[in-house]
């Protein structure tokens, strides 16, 4: 009767379920917006601006990195960039609506994000209102 009354506490705690996964993070997609825009720019023949959206997706990235709690017996911080193939017949006039969204989509992000991600995600937004500039 002790044992049993000893190892019931252990029965419960081995039997709980995980606790469920943390939501997407916001910032994933833009991650994947810079890498789709940067992956178009290199095939349009814009370096500059591929250079620029491929450094807000690695800025983005890390900050998904930091804020994704860790596995526990993982090393790596958890990682959702892939490669992104350059799109078939892109062009610069292609680029320019791709980034238009993707300062929308950042601005409208702003408004949403902890206090802390504001500038982080309010500098993509302005960085590619420059490139849009820039092209045009």
């Amino acid at each position: 009767m002790l044992l049993a009354t000893a190892t019931a506490p252990l029965a419960v705690a081995c039997t709980t379920s995980p606790p469920p996964p943390p939501p997407p993070d916001p910032l994933a997609e833009l991650v994947r917006a810079a890498l789709s825009d940067a992956a178009l720019a290199t095939a349009a023949g814009a370096p500059e601006t591929a250079a620029a959206r491929t450094e807000h997706a690695t800025r983005l990235q890390a900050e998904v990195d930091r804020a994704t709690p860790r596995v526990p017996g993982s090393s790596a911080p958890p990682t959702t960039s892939a490669p992104v193939a350059p799109p078939a017949g892109a062009t610069r006039e292609a680029l320019v609506p791709a980034l238009q969204a993707a300062r929308k989509q950042a601005a409208d992000l702003v408004a949403t994000v902890e206090s802390h991600r504001v500038g982080l995600v309010a500098s993509v937004a302005a960085g590619c209102a420059s490139l849009v500039e820039a092209l045009s």
